[in-house]
């Protein structure tokens, strides 16, 4: 069995406590590791060793910010820049700037960059908001410009945007958001940004996502969350955007196994050696060998 470097792209490392209890019950329904999980958070060395049992070289931590519905709040951000910078670089620091709440959206984007913030995530379900709301459906302005703001700036810097696609399971989560097909015009009017597609629209919307990474040189297919067994049922055509792709887990999200059970059912599709490494690593790592313009890591 091909046994090439990974990267997982995508893994939750978070301050739990902050979680709404509704929101917290559903996550740990059904994972009996959870207290091993939270204890994780809590020790970034012994996170590591657990990449290193899995079989991953580096790992994006993924943040975000969501008061209201999931009760992350600003210390998701400083959470992250102090995990990742353990060992920064094996860990990529995703944070987030809320397009509802900001009140200086390029401001914070700069300021998430020079604490070591090294990519954003935009959660429309969570975040209750459209990635395009920027416009209106005419081109005029839309309800939210601060959403221009930070895809701009963050354009400016060099810094990655994940966006997630597809539905949430969680408590209040507005899945009508999770439509991707707003991220056309997030690509068209940012061409320079680097837009990662979490989940890829699973599970309702994954030719939307295939053919907004074809269309766009800056649009990626994100695979995390995706029951690996089921990519190729949305993605018949993945070995052509193979260059276009990245693996994630979204560990320990509701329902995502171990990530090595993750990788072990992900090397067994049947996709070339080329495919695979592309997808488990080449295409990630091009997001560590790119350094934000402040100069950060």
């Amino acid at each position: 069995m091909m046994s090439s470097p990974v990267i997982d792209i995508h893994i939750h490392m978070q301050p739990w406590e902050t979680m709404k209890p509704a929101v917290l019950a559903r996550l740990k329904a059904g994972r009996s590791d959870f207290n091993q999980v939270q204890a994780l958070s809590r020790d970034p060395q012994a996170f590591l060793r657990r990449l290193d049992d899995a079989g991953i070289e580096r790992a994006g931590i993924i943040n975000y910010t969501s008061p209201d519905l999931m009760g992350l709040d600003e210390s998701s951000n400083s959470f992250a820049v102090r995990f990742c910078g353990e060992d920064p670089g094996r860990l990529l620091a995703f944070g987030s700037v809320h397009p509802r709440f900001t009140t200086d959206p390029a401001g914070d984007v700069q300021r998430l960059v020079d604490s070591g913030i090294r990519a954003l995530k935009i959660h429309p379900p969570h975040q209750m908001v459209a990635p395009n709301a920027y416009r209106s459906p005419d081109g005029g302005p839309g309800p939210f410009p601060a959403l221009a703001e930070i895809y701009r700036r963050a354009e400016a810097l060099g810094v990655p945007v994940t966006i997630h696609t597809g539905t949430s399971v969680f408590p209040g989560a507005r899945s009508i958001f999770g439509d991707p097909m707003g991220i056309d015009d997030v690509a068209v009017d940012f061409p320079e940004l680097t837009i990662l597609l979490a989940h890829s629209g699973r599970p309702l919307w994954g030719d939307a996502c295939f053919f907004l990474a074809r269309r766009h040189a800056n649009v990626y297919l994100e695979l995390s969350g995706i029951p690996p067994r089921r990519v190729l049922e949305m993605f018949p055509r993945l070995e052509s955007l193979a260059s276009k792709a990245m693996f994630g887990t979204d560990w320990p999200g509701p329902g995502v196994p171990e990530p090595e059970k993750n990788i072990e059912a992900f090397r067994a599709l049947p996709l070339s050696i080329q495919a695979l490494r592309a997808i488990l690593y080449d295409n990630a790592r091009r997001l560590w060998e790119s350094e934000p313009a402040a100069g950060r890591v």
